[in-house]
């Protein structure tokens, strides 16, 4: 009974609460959904309202110039956009009048078919655009983009990273693939010629392969030149290959016969008949006894030692019976690209390859046949960068005694590096030298005359191979700088005599060495006491 008397109270209160729950929904619904009285919504006017037409015709009247408004502004956003549009057609145009064909093409791939015949339109025309035919001119000697030369076994690098090897096995994984791979393409072209129909050849393998050259040009792709052996002796096979951050495309394949090519090896000389006597031992040796086709020319200024060297090259020509040689004796002060020029101009024979050589280095009869591969008149010449050799007397100074000669010409880090700011050691044919201008005969002494001659060809349209090689040393010997070369003279002989010295850490213990011994001495009374 009193939970039914509770209940029957409470009714009336629950009631109550819902009715004003309602109004107050009710209210709410109405403040939102009323119309706004400001200017962003002009209230309609009652339909019996005596100011009712005018209303409507104002309303009207704002709705049609806001509408105005707009078309305006639509107007003048298309009128920008045509501009924009105009802007960018054109410099679409001169890209594409700067590089017609390719580029055009590229834009249309409305068939597999064309899409693919685009891409390989623009591939070739990457080749073009490399320096693979022909030259380009550079503004400066660091513009030129060095090749790097290989083997089956080894690569033969200026850019040796992190380890500082100037010879290495590829151990990167993606050079060796890389390598292996041209070399493949190279054997499969070889054996496989165009045109050739069934003809019966010779069938070529990766044992063939001589050596080569690559390098890449950033935006273009990699130019490779590979050397392999011919048919008989002195003849070569030589494929050029190049990959234009694609597949590798085959250029060309030739044959190449070195057979009559002939070298004129140019030394200039004063005094050191020394040097010279061991300089002819390998002459003798290399391009004489296995080589054969090769001239010598040596160009010698003054008087003093004259005698003896003549004797040493006279001796030299009855004892291996060569004829091969031509002495010219200059009266004057010592200047080398005075007795280049004229040991190049002397010659009255044909066309023929200059090596400009010192009487400080050493080759290989493998390097005088680089030196042919990688000339062609109006085409190419060839700047190597040698190897230069350290003091012997600081490499092998924990062994008992220096090794022969021979046994030092070794290609590391501990005995020797890259001379890559020398570039006095070319090859090119005597009508490129000519055409060129020569060298600069207002230089004297020592230094400067090998780097005008160098900017030259970079400024020509002939195409500049450079390249470390594994058969060219320059042979240690203690430089001496005269005081009366000019400031940057002097100063280029003392940075080269710095460089020839040893290497970084040979130096290093030479200049620590009373550390080292003081921390020895110490050691030894430390164990004496204890």
């Amino acid at each position: 009974m009193m939970l039914r008397r509770g209940f029957i109270l409470f009714l009336p209160r629950l009631a109550g609460l819902l009715v004003v729950a309602c109004c107050s929904v009710s209210i709410v619904y109405m403040l939102a959904c009323t119309p706004k009285g400001d200017s962003q919504q002009l209230a309609l006017p009652r339909a019996h309202s005596p100011t009712a037409k005018e209303g409507y015709e104002a309303i009207l009247q704002e709705r049609e110039e806001q509408h105005r408004n707009y078309i305006v502004s639509l107007k003048r956003q298309i009128a920008q956009l045509k501009a924009e549009l105009q802007d960018r057609s054109e410099k679409l145009k001169n890209v594409q009048d700067q590089f017609p064909g390719p580029l055009d093409t590229r834009l249309d791939h409305s068939s597999p078919e064309k899409a693919q015949a685009n891409l390989l339109a623009f591939l070739r025309a990457q080749i073009d655009r490399a320096e693979v035919h022909s030259g380009v001119k550079l503004a400066t000697e660091y513009a030129a983009v060095p090749f790097e030369s290989f083997t089956l076994q080894k690569i033969y690098q200026l850019e040796t990273g992190l380890t500082r090897h100037p010879e290495e096995k590829p151990v990167r994984k993606d050079k060796r693939d890389e390598l292996v791979e041209v070399i493949e393409l190279a054997v499969e072209s070889l054996n496989h010629p165009e045109g050739d129909g069934n003809a019966k050849h010779r069938v070529y393998a990766a044992s063939d392969f001589v050596e080569g050259i690559y390098r890449t040009e950033k935006d273009k792709g990699t130019l490779y030149e590979l050397t392999f052996k011919g048919d008989a002796k002195h003849q070569f096979k030589k494929v050029v290959l190049f990959r234009p951050f694609g597949p590798v495309m085959k250029v060309k394949s030739e044959s190449v016969n070195m057979a009559d090519t002939l070298i004129n090896v140019i030394v200039p000389l004063a005094k050191r008949a020394s040097k010279f006597r061991q300089f002819m031992q390998n002459f003798r040796e290399m391009g004489i006894q296995q080589d054969g086709r090769v001239h010598l020319t040596v160009v010698y200024f003054g008087k003093e030692q004259m005698s003896e060297v003549k004797s040493i090259l006279e001796n030299t020509s009855r004892s291996a019976n060569f004829k091969n040689f031509t002495f010219v004796q200059l009266n004057e002060e010592f200047s080398r690209g005075k007795g280049l020029d004229v040991g190049a101009r002397v010659w009255k024979g044909s066309n023929v390859v200059l090596f400009f050589c010192d009487v400080d280095i050493y080759f290989t009869a493998e390097f005088l046949n680089s030196c042919r591969l990688n000339t062609q008149p109006g085409k190419k010449v060839f700047y190597p960068v040698l190897f230069s050799q350290y003091n012997p007397s600081i490499i092998y100074s924990h062994h008992d005694s220096i090794p022969p000669l021979e046994q030092q010409l070794v290609i590391k880090k501990e005995t020797g590096f890259w001379r890559d700011f020398g570039f006095g050691m070319t090859c090119q044919y005597r009508s490129d030298f000519i055409n060129i201008g020569g060298f600069d005969l207002d230089i004297k002494g020592w230094g400067g005359e090998d780097v005008h001659l160098y900017r030259k060809y970079l400024h020509s349209n002939l195409l500049v191979v450079r390249t470390p090689v594994r058969g060219l040393f320059h042979l240690w010997h203690e430089k001496r700088c005269p005081a009366a070369l000019s400031p940057e003279q002097y100063r280029m002989c003392l940075q080269s005599k710095a460089m020839s010295e040893a290497s970084h850490g040979q130096l290093g213990m030479l200049l620590f060495r009373r550390h080292v011994d003081a921390h020895l001495r110490r050691q030894t009374l430390g164990s004496k006491k204890t």
